[in-house]
């Protein structure tokens, strides 16, 4: 059985889950259960990213202890997940003993390499980002880009990754395998970054006691970034279970926001270069999606909670939406008025009429009976949506699902099969609502990655032993 192996970046718990996270953890879960209808293997990670000063100052402000703080956090990221029927495999915390054990391992192998050096770290550091900052990347009044905050001065001694060492090892790599980072764009960046900017990087931190500590020195512990990319090693066993480990690595698919790019594209490749691991396959580095023209940022507080959506909708309308409305790897602006302008047209109007009239008309002019020989006859080819859904292209796959849906209405409205049951065309009657039928169970297959929920009822509607249309709609129109 072929195997996929798909990542969501593990988030900090210093908050609770944004509809920025959702987007990536459902865009995964896409990819994870399309591969799993394929007969696929699948192994799909999530998880908390626990090990940093931010999370100290989190639970400071809470007034909790560190260990009750993170407990509590890492437990709603998970829930939330699991109240929005995300299908991960495994949540993975970076304070979890096998995450740690593996993180040590990996740093003696680098370290045996010569990669690991002692040095004195001097510059800005911003602690939101959880990252060293050069002053050129200060915006005009020397604020952190994305947290509009002023980054502290840092003077350290610390111990240091040969990055450097790995810059045309990476651009060779890159050049060499066109699909390592997508999309194009954002895959110029990258090459931009490491060819003009790519410098050796601080990996440990000396004033701090919340993390990993450096194995041999307890006065330093693992800078947070090193330390968390290990996750997508840890996760499937690395250090602890090398058969699944195995098994499941190389990543198929690790998905990621822009602003996280050149730590993954650029630093954890050239970890696992030192360590002698075989890189991941793909990495999609998608846009942000904004409110009223800004990211959204617990730091900014412009935050939409994907969990108060779902008091007017359910998930699989949202997730229908996120990934209708723009394409992935492009930025986004949320707006309720356009989710709900969605909701009518598409969802209520198009796919929720077109699914209550066909029931309606199979109960009625064929007695609830579908002959399965029949509808084995009739197919609108919507393979070219799997071939989108496996290369991110998730709004072509959505537009090739309408345009399904469009032939369907449109074709009903042409057939007028109350006319042919009027006039006792019994036998052209079977053949139209035959090819409905048939259609409309090609839709829900290829639109179940994306609205697993709705789809099932949808299913179920289609294969009672007498069809039959529901009491109430699936797309109660919104006001």
């Amino acid at each position: 059985m072929d195997k996929f192996y798909i990542t969501t970046p593990i988030y900090y718990i210093n908050g609770t889950p944004h509809l920025g996270h959702t987007y990536t953890t459902v865009a995964a879960d896409i990819l994870a259960r399309w591969h799993r209808i394929q007969g696929k293997d699948v192994f799909f990670l999530v998880g908390t990213d626990e090990n940093s000063q931010k999370v100290v100052e989190a639970a400071k402000k809470a007034g909790k202890s560190l260990q009750e703080f993170t407990d509590e956090m890492s437990s709603i990221w998970r829930e939330t997940w699991l109240k929005l029927g995300i299908s991960f495999d495994r949540f993975i915390r970076t304070t979890s003993p096998e995450h740690i054990n593996a993180v040590k391992i990996f740093w003696e192998r680098v370290q045996e390499k010569g990669d690991i050096y002692l040095g004195e770290y001097e510059g800005w550091y911003c602690v939101d980002c959880e990252e060293f900052i050069k002053e050129s990347d200060l915006d005009d009044g020397g604020l952190c880009p994305y947290h509009k905050k002023k980054p502290d001065i840092l003077k350290e001694k610390n111990y240091f990754f040969r990055l450097s060492k790995y810059k045309d090892a990476l651009l060779e790599h890159i050049e060499k395998n066109p699909d390592f980072i997508l999309p194009v764009e954002r895959r110029n960046e990258v090459v931009s970054y490491i060819k003009n900017h790519l410098e050796d990087i601080s990996i440990s931190r000396e004033t701090i006691d919340w993390g990993i500590p450096v194995p041999g020195d307890e006065n330093q512990r693992i800078y947070v970034w090193f330390d968390a990319l290990i996750n997508y090693l840890s996760g499937i066993g690395f250090g602890q279970d090398e058969a699944k480990f195995s098994k499941y690595w190389p990543a198929d698919v690790h998905l990621l926001g822009k602003e996280i790019s050149k730590f993954h594209c650029a630093l954890w490749p050239a970890m696992l270069m030192s360590a002698e691991i075989e890189l991941p396959k793909t990495f999609f580095v998608h846009g942000h999606w904004t409110s009223d023209g800004q990211k959204m940022s617990k730091t900014i507080g412009n935050v939409v909670n994907p969990i108060d959506l779902m008091q007017e909708f359910s998930f699989d309308v949202v997730r229908y939406f996120l990934f209708r409305e723009t394409p992935f790897g492009s930025d986004g602006d949320f707006s309720i008025a356009r989710l709900k302008e969605r909701y009518n047209s598409e969802l209520a109007n198009d796919l929720g009429n077109l699914l209550q009239r066909t029931l309606n008309m199979i109960d009625k002019y064929l007695d609830g009976r579908i002959d399965e020989e029949k509808v084995a006859l009739y197919s609108y080819g919507l393979e070219q949506a799997g071939v989108y859904l496996e290369n991110f292209k998730f709004d072509l796959a959505l537009q090739e699902i309408w345009s399904a849906v469009s032939h369907l209405n449109k074709f009903i409205e042409e057939e007028k099969p109350w006319e042919l049951f009027k006039n006792n065309e019994k036998e052209k009657l079977s053949e139209v609502l035959h090819r409905v039928y048939a259609i409309l169970k090609e839709i829900v297959y290829f639109l179940e990655p994306f609205m697993p929920e709705i789809t099932k009822k949808m299913r179920e509607l289609l294969e009672k032993d007498r069809i039959s249309a529901p009491d109430t709609p699936l797309f109660p129109k919104k006001e």
